[in-house]
């Protein structure tokens, strides 16, 4: 896509203009099998085989509040949380819906970088809608996404690839959080000499900004 390209040279104009959008879909393949199967909702469910060698492929929240994780060995998850639910994966539906999710970004841009089924860089800075605030129409998809599919999604919007996917926040549960240019002018420059700490994954729901000031991206 050519955005890291564009977008690296901090504070210049060119990587102020930039408008990137990560959309993650939150615990994607447990919160499918939880919403096609209401006996699931509310459980602690993880997605993969749960035999001797099996290895978790995702984990519903509930099962995250135990230590489950992705890539762990499904004995290692049973022992962390004895009422641990195993699903078999269904990837054609995975892939299903990660398509049906693809139509809503190619509502808003044509220039849609999928990392995975269930996440992607969107280049918005020229969008379909001519909206001009980049965090409105990051609001626009989780909330078409939800109404759609009945899933939800977190979001970061910034200035380059790297920042919307990594940027801390401290954001209450679906709400958005801003920060100043200055920090991620700061975050860029620690990446890049190499002391820059990912925070790990967003809470569920998340709306993440990096940005000159709120609603300025």
């Amino acid at each position: 896509m050519g955005t890291e390209e564009r977008a690296e040279g901090f504070p210049g104009e060119a990587s102020r203009s930039r408008k990137i959008i990560h959309i993650d879909m939150d615990a994607f393949y447990a919160s499918v099998e939880q919403r096609d199967n209401p006996e699931l909702r509310g459980k602690p469910v993880a997605v993969g085989g749960s035999r001797e060698r099996g290895v978790v492929a995702a984990a519903s929240y509930e099962a995250r509040k135990f230590g489950v994780h992705s890539a762990m060995p499904s004995i290692t998850a049973k022992r962390k949380c004895p009422d641990l639910i195993f699903v078999k994966p269904r990837f054609d539906a995975y892939k299903a819906i990660s398509l049906q999710i693809r139509e809503i970004f190619a509502e808003y841009t044509p220039v849609i970088e999928p990392l995975s089924l269930d996440e992607a860089y969107l280049d918005v800075t020229e969008n379909l809608k001519g909206i001009v605030l980049a965090t409105q129409i990051a609001e626009e998809i989780r909330a078409t996404i939800r109404a759609e599919t009945g899933l939800s999604a977190s979001a970061g919007v910034s200035y380059n690839k790297f920042l919307p996917s990594s940027l801390p926040t401290t954001a209450s549960r679906t709400a958005c959080s801003s920060s100043p240019l200055k920090r991620a002018q700061r975050s860029s420059r620690a990446c890049r000499s190499g002391s820059f700490t990912a925070s790990g994954p967003p809470p569920r729901g998340r709306c993440r900004l990096s940005a000159s000031k709120p609603g300025s991206i």
